[in-house]
């Protein structure tokens, strides 16, 4: 088998890319070890940035999230038994649209079925080879039957876990990490919404996230230990615990509803700052992760792709490498911004253990700043709306 463009994973990255490959005359094969119904059933955060809406539009692929995606013009800070609201439009022009990463899957999936794109779900035993040479292949297995894709690039978008990233030789990578001593325990509950927009609470039991799926599901993250289980919390349990963190003295309390799922996710930041060797280059979580606190990983992932999607139409119509060359430094300009700022919104809403009481009044006066600072604010919305990226 013969392709221009060999993608690992059918996530977010790996589909946009193929899409807009394809519409640029470039051909690409999508490989991905999950089956279809899969990937479009995981449901996951979607807090997209006005650029990656844009690029959605601009690709054919973002009528449905017109449509359905619930645009917010800003997000309330809960601290002190308040709310205060960070008035994104107002501050920069721009604003956020919240719509599922699932829901951008399957009109990604949609689109590459509609213009007959070669997208092979449930393929197995994947390796990689010949990324130091001009021919670089993949081999897997489909169907019970062992494959080689030929091609001339390989693009990993294949997660934290896949096998893109470990193809490179450890050697030549340079990773960093941070890993953070709490997790966020989710849940997805039946019910009308409690905000209009996000809600981000700090509270001295810990960090609090309301967020709105649909008009009748909500999502709702507190901060915990990542060793507990979802077997330790009852119902009862986690309706006190976001009450007492998210509740305001004016009387906005948290809406409640039947919880559908529990989950307890572990936060940590990641940077591989080697996204290219040969011929293989990383995007999406292949190369970075980010706390879900700043609402950066799936625009990151977009973004990679942006600058990958031009590097290879450079290639193939004007016969150039620089683009491609310079990958890994304008990615990485981009993901350093976000990673600082998801840092920062991470340390400054979460109950951070083992600090001094004074430590932990320094976070109230930064909220207090950020939130009557005409300035601090807007350096806030600049980063929350992706306008400050490089």
């Amino acid at each position: 088998m013969r392709t221009q463009v060999g993608i690992i994973g059918a996530g977010p990255a790996g589909l946009l890319l193929s899409h807009l490959l394809h519409r640029q005359g470039i051909e690409s094969v999508v490989l991905e070890t999950r089956g279809r119904d899969q990937i479009e059933s995981t449901i996951r955060a979607g807090v997209l940035e006005q650029n990656t809406t844009d690029l959605l539009i601009e690709a054919g692929v973002g009528e449905r999230m017109k449509a359905e995606g619930a645009v917010h013009h800003g997000f309330e800070l809960a601290f002190e038994g308040k709310r205060r609201r960070i008035d994104l439009t107002a501050l920069t022009g721009h604003s956020i649209t919240v719509y599922a990463q699932h829901e951008v899957l399957k009109d990604l999936v949609a689109a590459r079925v509609a213009a007959n794109g070669s997208v092979f779900f449930n393929v197995s035993n994947t390796s990689i080879s010949g990324i130091d040479t001009d021919t670089p292949s993949i081999r897997f297995t489909h169907d019970g039957a062992e494959q080689t894709l030929h091609c001339d690039f390989v693009i990993g978008c294949d997660g934290s876990q896949g096998i893109s990233r470990a193809s490179i030789p450890a050697a030549r990578r340079r990773d960093y990490e941070c890993v953070f001593p709490f997790g966020w325990f989710g849940i997805l509950v039946e019910a009308p919404p409690t905000s209009d927009e996000l809600i981000y609470a700090r509270h001295e039991r810990g960090f609090a996230l309301v967020s709105t799926r649909s008009p009748t599901v909500q999502r709702m993250y507190f901060q915990c230990d990542p060793k507990d289980s979802t077997e330790n919390w009852s119902d009862d349990r986690i309706w006190s615990e976001l009450h007492a963190r998210v509740d305001s003295a004016d009387g906005a309390t948290v809406t409640e509803g039947r919880i559908f799922q529990k989950n307890i996710v572990a936060m940590r930041s990641y940077v591989s700052s080697t996204m290219q060797h040969g011929r293989l280059f990383l995007a999406g979580d292949a190369a970075h992760i980010v706390p879900p606190t700043g609402a950066k990983g799936l625009n990151l992932a977009v973004s990679d792709i942006r600058i990958l999607a031009k590097a290879l139409r450079a290639f193939y119509a004007e016969n150039r490498t620089d683009l491609l060359d310079a990958y890994t430094d304008t990615a990485l300009k981009r993901i350093w911004r976000a990673e600082h700022f998801s840092y920062w919104m991470t340390r400054l809403m979460h109950r951070l253990d083992g600090v001094s009481e004074f430590e932990q009044r320094l976070q109230v006066a930064e909220l207090e700043h950020v939130t009557t600072s005409h300035a601090a604010a807007l350096a806030m919305a600049e980063n929350y709306v992706g306008t400050s990226a490089v």
